[in-house]
């Protein structure tokens, strides 16, 4: 069989990111330093990357991984700061469901990546990561250096926003620590896992044998199935339910998974909703999803929650926000009149910390399983593969579809506004595979054409700025060489906090392209300041003091270019964008690297109220 180009290309890609920060003549290293321990057990786990900032606490570990596993399985992503180490992973384990390593300098570097951890957290996302203290043992530790990289309990600073953490005191330890750590990460619902490592276990010869053992009998568990009787419940309440409506959330990003929630939709006749800040879960212009996707129910989403008498929700990210916004009272004060079953496994890591569980929400057939798993069962009682199609139901006969006008932007050659920019974005990515890594504030629901689990990975679950190039990195580096073009499209607030992470992608050789909307303001914010002082009779339009990111302007291409990014002047109309995208999926096609500083007109993308979709009838 003849080899085809494509796949001679992947070849030689992969040939040249193997050879990558190779070490020489390590020979048959043996396992003789504790290190060593941490690092076979890491490798048996199938860790492929770790990414990392080096620092001395863990210079044992380090080692371990370069001259024992020849910087292999796991492979080291050197990054700049520690924030961008755990953004990558994130965004790495957004695509795969799997978790990345990372390793962090002592308490200094655990404390620069507290707010990656804490998004990877709210993300759901799995990870393992090695810190590292001491040594322990007083007596061991060099003057000052020592002292202020060591820490009695450095798990206690992410212990609120973390599955688990552990200190082991011996390798054998290490081993339990580190198996349970993968085990614990993997389980839903996911999310990062801690482990300190002692510098003086690390670096102590092995004085006895360890035993590291079959790491497949330490695998998680499958996921629980439903009961029989909940799911009778919910078949029932469909067969009696004349609008119902699914709420599609945090679901997998696994092909096999889409196909199903596809078909149980079409088997129901059910109306759809997504959510702008989660992964994609559902063909956004599929017939029945008739609301464009947004954070906040717009008014398509609104009309849609108050028409349907029977909500399924699929881990819904604020089931209970979400209801409220759209029928206009709290839950706890008065149920709504309509029919709600809530599938999520989130509840099992609920702590009494961190609020990202939000607002209680009153359900009527609570499911405590993956929704996946659910719809599987739901869609084998209702015939499986064979099931058929519902025809319309009465109810919905004749609403209008969101994506049925055809929205219009400005001319090619006016400046651009974000919705410009967006509905260009859309237009450049139709029929392509491309994989969105983040969009930023204010883009609209309009320009979401997702057509795959992995058309969208979702945006930052901990709100927080400078994460958007990290996770653009991991994402493509999960991606690498699967033929997908990898699209980060940030602002310029988040770019410039984050900027320094281009630096690892060129190091790696990871395709990507960056799109800044580039309005030079911390716009969000404006906009804050702005209702602050309509609320208090003061002028509105100070509301750029303190906000705007001009004066001079930062040269975004050239901090690109600085690390090793191709990219041209900046674009500041449509016309000029889509050229910039045509010319950067080129180069990232073969194995480059691309940057826009796409310049928009400050404001967040509004279709205008001609073009505006309603669900009214067609």
């Amino acid at each position: 069989m003849k080899t085809t180009k494509k796949a001679l290309k992947a070849s030689r890609r992969q040939a040249a990111s193997a050879a990558i920060d190779r070490p020489e003549n390590i020979g048959k290293p043996q396992m003789k330093w504790g290190s060593d321990v941490v690092a076979e057990t890491t490798r048996r786990l199938d860790l492929k990357y770790i990414a990392l900032v080096p620092g001395a606490s863990y210079r044992g570990f380090h080692d371990s991984i370069v001259n024992y596993l020849g910087n292999e399985n796991p492979q080291m992503v050197i990054c700049l700061h520690e924030e961008h180490a755990v953004s990558i992973a994130d965004g790495y384990g957004k695509v795969t469901e799997t978790p990345m390593a990372v390793a962090l300098h002592a308490n200094v570097g655990l404390l620069h990546a507290t707010m990656p951890i804490f998004n990877a957290w709210c993300d759901r996302t799995p990870m393992i990561i090695f810190g590292a203290t001491g040594p322990v043992d007083a007596h061991l530790r060099r003057p000052w250096i020592d002292w202020i990289h060591t820490a009695k309990d450095q798990g206690a600073v992410i212990r609120d926003y973390t599955k688990w953490d552990d200190q082991p005191a011996s390798a054998q330890a290490a081993v339990e620590s580190v198996l349970r750590a993968n085990q614990i990460t993997r389980t839903a619902p996911r999310g990062p896992v801690y482990i300190c490592l002692d510098a003086g276990l690390q670096e102590s010869a092995l004085t006895e044998e360890v035993v590291i053992p079959d790491a497949s009998r330490f695998a998680p568990a499958p996921t629980p199935a439903v009961a029989p009787a909940s799911i009778n419940q919910i078949l029932k309440a469909i067969e009696q339910s004349e609008f119902p409506l699914i709420l599609a959330g945090r679901v997998s990003r696994d092909q096999g998974d889409w196909q199903r929630r596809v078909r149980f939709a079409e088997a129901i006749g059910a109306a759809v909703l997504t959510s702008s800040n989660d992964p994609s879960a559902f063909p956004t212009t599929h017939p029945l999803h008739f609301a464009a996707p947004c954070v906040r129910p717009n008014k398509v989403a609104t009309e849609l929650i108050a028409k349907a008498d029977l909500i399924i929700s699929l881990d819904w990210l604020d089931l209970a926000g979400v209801l409220r916004l759209s029928l206009g009272k709290s839950q706890t004060q008065e149920p709504a009149a309509k029919l709600i079953v809530n599938c999520s496994v989130d509840s099992y890591r609920t702590n009494g910390w961190s609020m990202d569980h939000q607002a209680l929400a009153a359900v009527d057939i609570p499911v405590l399983a993956e929704p996946d798993q659910m719809i599987a069962q739901l869609l084998d009682a209702l015939g499986g593969n064979k099931a058929g199609k519902m025809k319309p139901r009465p109810a919905m006969k004749g609403l209008s579809h969101w994506n049925a006008r055809k929205f219009t932007k400005s001319p090619g050659k006016a400046p651009m506004t974000m919705w410009d920019m967006a509905m260009t974005m859309r237009e450049f990515a139709s029929g392509k595979e491309v994989t969105f890594a983040r969009l930023p504030i204010g883009w609209p629901g309009e320009a979401y054409e997702f057509n795959g689990p992995l058309s969208f990975m979702g945006n930052d679950g901990g709100g927080a700025v400078g994460t958007g190039p990290g996770h653009t990195i991991g994402t493509a580096l999960a991606l690498k060489d699967s033929g997908r073009l990898p699209i980060g499209v940030i602002g310029d607030g988040d770019y410039l906090m984050g900027v320094n992470a281009l630096w690892t992608a060129s190091h790696f050789n990871i395709p990507c392209m960056f799109v800044v909307a580039d309005n030079r303001s911390y716009f969000n914010d404006e906009l804050h300041q702005e209702r602050v002082a309509n609320m208090r009779n003061r002028p509105p339009q100070n509301r750029w003091i303190g906000q705007q990111i001009a004066n001079p302007h930062v040269d975004l291409v050239a901090m690109a270019r600085a690390q090793g990014f191709d990219s041209e002047a900046p674009v500041t109309t449509s016309d000029g964008l889509l050229k910039a995208l045509k010319k950067g999926a080129a180069i990232v096609a073969k194995g480059g690297r691309y940057f826009i500083d796409s310049r928009v007109q400050p404001g967040y993308a509004d279709a205008g109220p001609d073009q505006r979709a309603s669900l009214g009838k067609k």
